[in-house]
């Protein structure tokens, strides 16, 4: 930077106020266009993910390659939908022995 005069102060006060108001426009821009803070799609990435179902990481990526989870993928980000994952999680219910013997006795009735 090379050394300014004091009769230099009011054009360089100028520029320096033009920058700093171009640069505040840019920052509202940014800031009006940017997703509000309670917006939530029920994206989780893979670490939200790992909390909600309760493994790891490497497993999550592990059962990811083998096509055992619901993922979406964006490049080389995962997104997961919070409302998949529970389903995911609920399909592999273990019916209980009451609810097997139920569902053997109607299926007994309905051959009657």
């Amino acid at each position: 930077m090379k050394p300014f005069a004091f009769e230099d102060l009011p054009n360089i006060l100028g520029t320096l106020m033009m920058r700093m108001e171009s640069i505040e426009r840019l920052v509202r821009e940014i800031r009006d266009k940017r997703i509000p803070e309670d917006f939530d799609p029920g994206l989780l990435n893979i670490l939200e993910a790992s909390k909600l179902i309760n493994l790891s990481v490497a497993t999550i990526y592990s059962k990811v390659c083998r096509n055992e989870i619901p993922v979406n993928k964006q490049g080389k980000k995962l997104y997961f939908i919070k409302s998949e994952l529970l389903e995911w999680i609920k399909s592999g219910r273990v019916k209980t022995i009451s609810e097997l013997r139920t569902e053997v006795e109607q299926r007994l009735k309905s051959r009657d």
